[in-house]
């Protein structure tokens, strides 16, 4: 059976710069969000506030390959980078004194992948 391909643009786009960042890095993290990201949508990682906040310490980088969704409370400030989140998702995110960013934008940032948490 043939693989069939994914449509969207955008997310081709983040995948292909997460495999040439990871090859150039010599880092596997970023190859795995890729490989994550290939995935159907139906297999996606929806990751809620309320995860983050069990499982995010104050300050920590927290990476969701897929969506990130408001349901459940945050109440430390934490940088979360996900390929999509909620409108409210990000509101709270801001509200708790964190940050949300792209994929991209953290793989920029972060090159190393070094003290990120996968959720999902």
């Amino acid at each position: 059976m043939a693989k069939t391909s994914k449509t969207n643009a955008q997310l081709e786009r983040v995948v292909r710069e997460l495999r040439d960042l990871s090859r150039e890095q010599g880092v596997a993290i970023w190859r795995d969000v890729a490989e994550r990201l290939e995935r159907s949508r139906r297999n996606w990682s929806e990751v809620n506030l309320s995860r983050v906040s069990r499982y995010a310490g104050k300050g920590e980088k927290v990476l969701v390959p897929g969506v990130l969704l408001a349901s459940g409370e945050l109440t430390v400030p934490v940088t979360v980078a996900a390929f999509r989140a909620s409108a409210a998702a990000r509101k709270k995110v801001e509200a708790a004194g964190g940050r949300t960013m792209s994929l991209l934008e953290l793989a920029v940032a972060n090159p190393k992948g070094s003290g990120i948490k996968i959720l999902g």
